[in-house]
């Protein structure tokens, strides 16, 4: 019996996932326990195994879509079964269906527009093409992702899909009849073109020197007799365009409302780091015969942070503009660096646990993230947020905030200083902190009472830990 397979609910707060890759195709065999394909949510990535043993009956959805939660993705079975009734319903189809329910429009009807669109399309082919609005243009995921990789113009294609969509065909056809036009050609082709120009761009695309219009800074042309190597290059960059992996945008779209939508002030200081290094130092020592995580000096600023902050509930907190939320426990973001981009997982009741077991965690949750296995309810509802960019070096930044908490703290280098005890100079470890607040939410004063509290809790460790 056919098996479909359907896309995992990561988490209560995902609501769709993308395919990053397909590791089966259509027609394959599969064996229980195979990967079957790859996807991501906004932050983390999944491998979907196979639940039975069987064929790859048929493939819904492509690498790069978009899809819904607990919708099917593909099918398993035995060779020849059916898989319709397991096909999601695209949404063309679902207009068909509640239109004809409404006794307006039948599937008839929907194949006699699609046969008589395609009769216009090629009765057309060499009349003078004017181009659609791009607001008035509708096609398929499909088409479109097509489009791009073609380099058509899809407002000079002529749609025959359901309701006037442009579909694959469309594309591949707009293609044949020569529309490919650069970047600059489409812009002053806007007011309409006329079909039979034959492109001298790369590929066959037209240019705008095709159309008889100036072209324009960027545009790229072919090589033209008597020009150098060098002024080829001057003319025709080498360069390599990538997609944006989906978690950079995500990265990028909140960093921006982070700085767009909050009002954001750093403040600066150091602490004398020699009671912490000279204790990571017996830890070290110790952990062997105790038993114990190995503990950094970054484990030892989050315990201290979230000692702290239970004295500051203004930093332990989120802005939510005609409210301000305050937590009663920390629950402490911890930014950590990977291959796909930052992640800030949280360790929820930071407050409540010792430091061995929160250096556990905080080592749980970052090897989660790197591997892209991490559940995304674990990267949010943080309530304070520390991110540590002093084991590459950097002596002081400006961290940005994790809205709609009111604060972040940066962790930096150590550095070598000199002070002067009872008429002498000597050496001393600084280490470097940097606290960026919102200043909509905590006023100066307050956030620096915070750093105070927590460089003398730092300097003086051992007492913290008798708390």
């Amino acid at each position: 019996m056919a098996e479909p397979i359907i896309m995992p609910k990561q988490g209560q707060s995902v609501e769709s996932c993308i395919i990053s890759q397909w590791h089966k195709k259509k027609g394959d065999k599969v064996s229980k326990g195979d990967i079957l394909f790859s996807y991501e949510t906004d932050k983390a990535s999944f491998d979907e195994e196979a639940p039975v043993d069987g064929i790859l009956l048929d493939v819904f959805f492509e690498e790069g879509d978009d899809v819904p939660c607990l919708l099917n993705v593909c099918v398993i079975g035995q060779e020849g079964e059916s898989t319709e009734e397991f096909r999601p319903k695209s949404e063309e189809e679902e207009t068909a269906v509640q239109e004809e329910d409404t006794g307006k429009v039948t599937s008839e009807d929907v194949a006699a527009d699609v046969s008589q669109a395609t009769e216009v399309q090629t009765a057309e082919t060499a009349a003078v093409t004017q181009p659609m609005d791009a607001a008035d243009v509708k096609i398929s995921p499909r088409a479109r992702n097509l489009a791009e990789k073609l380099g058509v113009d899809i407002r000079y294609a002529s749609p025959t899909g359901p309701y006037g969509r442009i579909i694959e065909q469309d594309v591949v056809a707009l293609r044949d009849s020569g529309h490919m036009l650069t970047p600059a050609a489409q812009a002053a082709a806007a007011s309409g073109m006329a079909s039979g120009i034959t492109g001298t761009g790369l590929g066959g695309r037209i240019t705008t020197s095709d159309l008889k219009v100036p072209a324009v800074a960027g545009e790229t042309t072919t090589a033209q007799p008597g020009l150098s190597s060098e002024d080829w290059l001057v003319l025709n960059p080498a360069f390599e365009e990538v997609k944006v992996p989906n978690i950079r945008k995500v990265i990028a779209k909140a960093m921006h409302q982070s700085l767009a939508t909050t009002a954001q002030l750093t403040l600066n200081t150091t602490f004398d780091a020699t009671e912490l290094l000279a204790y990571r130092k017996k830890l070290k020592e110790a952990k062997d015969r105790m038993g114990l995580e190995n503990i950094t000096i970054n484990d030892m600023i989050m315990f201290a942070v979230s000692r702290t902050l239970l004295n500051h509930r203004d930093l332990n907190a989120h802005f939510l503009g005609d409210t301000v939320r305050y937590f009663s426990n920390v629950n402490l973001g911890c930014a950590v660096d990977t291959d796909r981009g930052l992640m800030v997982p949280t360790i929820f009741g930071a407050d409540r646990l010792s430091l061995n077991e929160l250096s556990l965690r905080a080592k749980q949750l970052a090897a989660e993230c790197k591997a892209g296995s991490i559940n995304p309810d674990l990267l949010q509802n943080g309530s304070f947020t520390v991110t540590n960019l002093g084991t590459l070096d950097i002596e002081s930044f400006t961290p940005v905030l994790n809205p709609p908490q009111t604060g972040i703290l940066g962790v930096n280098n150590i550095v070598q200083r000199v002070r002067e005890v009872d008429g002498d100079y000597e050496f001393y470890p600084a280490m470097g902190l940097s606290l960026t607040f919102d200043h909509r939410a905590v006023d100066g004063a307050p956030a620096a009472r915070f750093l105070k509290e927590l460089k003398i809790n730092l300097e003086n460790f051992s007492v913290l830990l008798t708390r």
